[in-house]
């Protein structure tokens, strides 16, 4: 998977970068599917802000955003945030299947 990360108004450190790249890819055991993600790294006043959008193959991207008083609170919000998007996605997507030919055929 492809990690892209950008900064407005702001710098980050290495470590936070790798750090970014880690999580994110982490989250690919939701879903496999998924071939980018796109990271930005920003602030407003006090706030320290995060936002990432999840490309999948076959669907709609997913945008999550976190915010937080350092950057690490933020990309951990956001993280949570994406990871339980994805769970919900994939539970509606495997629920609404049709059953199994051998399991729906009467005895």
């Amino acid at each position: 998977m492809r990690v892209q990360i950008a900064t407005r108004h702001c710098k980050i450190s290495d470590e936070a970068l790798l750090r970014t790249t880690e999580q994110i890819e982490k989250l690919e055991r939701y879903e496999p599917l998924m071939s980018s993600a796109e990271v930005v790294y920003f602030e407003e006043k006090h706030a320290k802000n995060i936002e990432v959008i999840l490309h999948i193959s076959g669907t709609a991207p997913i945008v999550g955003g976190g915010e937080g008083t350092d950057f690490r609170t933020a990309l951990d919000r956001v993280v949570e945030r994406l990871g339980r998007m994805l769970k919900k996605q994939r539970g509606r997507r495997l629920d609404h299947q049709a059953p199994k030919l051998s399991d729906a055929a009467p005895e």
